[in-house]
């Protein structure tokens, strides 16, 4: 039954319902929008489009309290996406560090040098699809945000709005076909901008995953599925991650530590990063240390991937810092233990350093 005591069919959406959520969530968010350092005022209809483009990279699978200290770095660094892109990929990398998802940086870089080789940002989803590392969902949110444009914009947070509130009950991801219909159906020619960013805003703050705050929601006379919210939308099982061991050496010599960069492919692509066995690419762990040495176990780092759990065990040379071959290295660089901060180490091997350092001290 809907909110007129009509019977309905789950996904479903009447015209004359449609009608009146978006006014109702509209009004809502002039009064409660979140004050976001990317975002303009509601009503304000356009924003600066490196800004949108820049926060919704940076928010793919990362929370705002993450991304805000990152995005307020890098632009008072880079300001503009001509200066992105003029900058070396390396220092983006390592402005990066610690945010995870490190193949977003790369294309960042990609995407920034074509937009300032054109002269700007596309204005309408289709250029902007066109961009490198720019999807469905992030196109869609810098032309309805950025440029006005009228965009079906559907992340994790819109979803689950749009299943409770249509009572979708086809398990993910079947039912994002049905979900981003209602999204669309439900989707204003004016202000979608601030629509989508509404439907943001309702999903990170009261239609939550857990103890959805119903009793406060704008839009709960029209929601079918409150009643089973917590629910909805129905996910498939969690499949268990791989599990992998690896290894990486600490390789110390005159104050400063031997990093390689990794390979551009792959995860961690193109970091600086401690030398390992290849765990990325192996499950057993029993690499060979990249020199002789009299190696022992310092500590461990346990570190949760997408896909993979990885226990990577932090080796150390015993006796003279220097093991025997350091002299033999190759395709790395001697980094100053004291600027070890500015490496740009993601957080993997930022803690294996801190493990190796804290049995070395």
């Amino acid at each position: 039954m809907d909110a007129r005591g009509q019977s309905v069919k789950c996904g479903k959406v009447d015209s004359r319902e449609s009608g009146s959520i978006a006014p109702a969530l509209l009004a809502w968010y002039d009064v409660h929008a979140r004050s976001l350092p990317w975002r303009m005022p509601p009503g304000a209809n356009r924003a600066d489009p490196y800004r949108v483009w820049l926060s919704e990279v940076m928010l793919q699978q990362t929370t705002v309290a993450a991304v805000i200290p990152y995005f307020e770095r890098f632009t008072t660094r880079w300001a503009d996406v001509a200066a992105l892109a003029a900058a070396p990929e390396d220092e983006v990398m390592a402005a990066w560090a610690g945010l995870g998802y490190y193949s977003r940086a790369r294309r960042l870089v990609e995407c920034a040098r074509v937009v300032a080789a054109r002269g700007g940002f596309p204005e309408d989803e289709a250029g902007l699809r066109a961009l490198p590392g720019l999807g469905a969902y992030t196109a869609a949110a810098v032309a309805a945000i950025a440029f006005g444009a009228r965009a079906v914009v559907v992340d994790a947070n819109v979803e689950r709005v749009v299943a409770r509130l249509f009572d979708i009950d086809t398990p993910l991801p079947a039912a994002r076909a049905a979900i981003r219909e209602a999204a669309d159906a439900i989707t204003p020619d004016a202000r979608s901008g601030d629509f989508a960013q509404a439907m943001m805003d309702l999903g990170a703050g009261i239609c939550s995953v857990r103890a959805p705050q119903c009793l406060i929601c704008p839009l709960r006379a029209h929601c079918r599925g409150r009643a089973r919210a917590e629910q909805l939308p129905v996910k498939p099982p969690k499949k268990a991650k791989a599990q992998r061991i690896g290894h990486a050496w600490w390789i110390e010599r005159d104050g400063a530590v031997w990093l390689i960069r990794r390979a551009a492919s792959g995860m961690l692509g193109g970091m600086r990063a401690l030398p390992d066995d290849g765990w990325n690419a192996r499950v057993d762990g029993s690499g060979a240390p990249p020199i002789p040495g009299d190696w022992r176990e310092a500590g461990r780092v346990a570190h949760i991937f997408t896909h993979v759990a990885l226990d990577l065990v932090v080796m150390v040379s015993q006796g003279d810092a220097t093991p025997d071959g350091a002299n033999e290295l190759k395709e790395g660089e001697w980094w100053p233990l004291d600027r070890l901060d500015e490496a740009g180490l993601p957080t993997l091997y930022a803690r294996a350093a801190a493990v190796a350092m804290a049995r070395k001290g």
